[in-house]
């Protein structure tokens, strides 16, 4: 198996080398076919994500296929422009000559998936390196073992081999594949795994990209229509099973109207979802039973289950959950839950709010809910984080040219759109400058009249 996986990394550095992908037109025609096999695999595809993730159709072509799709043409669409040097002026001492800012492929590049949008989370980052003019590695998550084993069937029928190779598998293959250099390593997951990724990179003085996650607050003030604010809220967080990088972790509500919310959000729950969610076709289940158990154990706490709360082991089911009288002390206010766990907290005053905020981690994403515009304002200069959407949930993902990353313990860099491509290239500077002239007055001896010209020119 590690000899497989080092012919895998060999061939693409050596298509790296070949400059296999520094032709524009050979960045496209790879672009092209993934987009051909999104069309021509979407049925298998939707099965390996139902397998993985019990992911209707409807939701795993939205979040996954298409949104891939969406960022293939995006880029296809600006391609040209993006790759084009951008020239930049030249001081009047250095002239006469040009300056430009020519972007080139880093060479070859490690992304490394997680397993809540195994597909879209391996294949956007890639659209990326591509369209720079990389060579990679992809390392699906082997958590959703039926997505890997489809993207490594059908990816080699697709992309050239010297341009894309697949390595599955776990931890072992994992480690063996940080432990080689690469240009550029792209991980999305958690900080645990983000620091040894950090760690293992260090050794080659290797760039990366960190796509972590954190505790994502939603605040809704009394001056939010609260029947949006609800529906809006219960489609971020139980969207996957809650599984999402960017789903709202918890609530935090003006006193005032929290009961009013509360409500609400009930009733978008069985509006979305219907009275027993275990048999809606829009509801997904828990990747696996450690993910379930650890959720689970999150539920035998002290706070009250306002909603949801039921769960099935064997079906991996965890109903839409909302719990209130939230100790900010307990277990699931500490890390992020990912699942479809909401606790709801009150606030009395927007500042109260606001420090409660501030004083945890900087956020991957963050919703205020209020149509008091100052007031979103002062949220949103308030509070740090790596992306907002102001009356809405994870939408901010699908505008193309909005940067897509972390900050502070949330990750480090962005993609998307420009951004991507940006990160996944070097901005070359090149100076060019004719033979002639070449005043003597520009070299040593300097002296006299010529260093107090020079003076003035520098």
């Amino acid at each position: 198996m590690e000899s497989q996986l080092n012919d895998t990394v060999k061939r693409v550095r050596v298509g790296a080398e070949r400059r296999v992908l520094h032709d524009l037109d050979a960045r496209r025609r790879q672009l092209e076919r993934m987009r051909t096999m999104l069309h021509e695999r979407e049925d298998v595809f939707l099965q390996a994500l139902a397998d993985d993730l019990g992911k209707s159709a409807f939701e795993a072509y939205s979040t996954e296929i298409g949104f891939t799709i969406n960022e293939i043409d995006h880029t296809l669409d600006h391609l040209e422009k993006w790759a084009a040097p951008t020239k930049v002026s030249v001081p009047i001492h250095l002239r006469p000559g040009s300056a430009r800012v020519v972007p080139e492929p880093l060479g070859t590049v490690l992304i490394i998936a997680p397993w809540n949008y195994p597909l879209q989370l391996v294949l956007a980052p890639l659209v990326a390196a591509l369209a720079a003019g990389n060579t990679a590695i992809i390392k699906p998550s082997e958590v959703a073992p039926a997505t890997a084993a489809a993207l490594a069937r059908t990816i080699p029928e697709y992309l050239g081999p010297d341009a894309v190779g697949v390595v599955t598998g776990g931890v072992p293959e994992t480690t063996t594949l940080l432990e080689q250099p690469w240009d550029h390593i792209f991980y999305t997951g958690n900080g645990t795994v983000g620091r040894i990724v950090m760690r293992a990179a260090a050794e080659h003085l290797t760039p990366v990209t960190l796509e972590l996650g954190g505790k994502s607050p939603a605040v809704v003030t009394d001056a939010a229509e609260l029947r949006s604010a609800a529906r809006r809220i219960v489609w971020g967080k139980f969207t996957n099973a809650g599984q999402t990088c960017v789903a709202p972790d918890y609530v935090l509500v003006d006193e005032v109207v929290a009961g009013r919310l509360l409500t609400e959000l009930s009733a978008a729950i069985t509006e979305f979802y219907g009275d027993d969610p275990r048999e809606s076709g829009d509801y997904g289940r828990i990747i696996n039973p450690r993910h379930f158990d650890r959720l689970v154990g999150l539920l035998d706490g002290t706070a009250t289950v306002a909603h949801g709360g039921t769960h099935i082991a064997a079906e991996r089911y965890i109903a839409p959950t909302v719990l209130t009288d939230v100790d900010p002390a307990s277990a699931v206010m500490q890390d992020e839950i990912f699942g479809p766990i909401l606790p709801v907290l009150t606030y009395a005053a927007l500042d109260e709010a606001i420090d409660f905020v501030t004083a945890r981690p900087k956020p991957l994403a963050f919703y205020p809910f209020t149509d008091d515009r100052h007031e979103a304002d002062r949220l949103l200069d308030a509070v740090s984080s790596g992306g907002a959407t102001v009356n809405h949930t994870l939408l901010h993902l699908a505008v193309p040219e909005l940067p897509f990353g972390g900050v502070g313990a949330s990750g480090m860099g962005a993609y998307h759109g420009r951004h991507g491509f940006d990160l996944f290239s070097h901005r070359k500077p090149v100076l060019r400058r004719a033979s002639k002239p070449d005043p003597s007055i520009a070299y040593p001896p300097y002296g006299g009249l010529t260093a107090k010209l020079l003076r003035k020119l520098l």
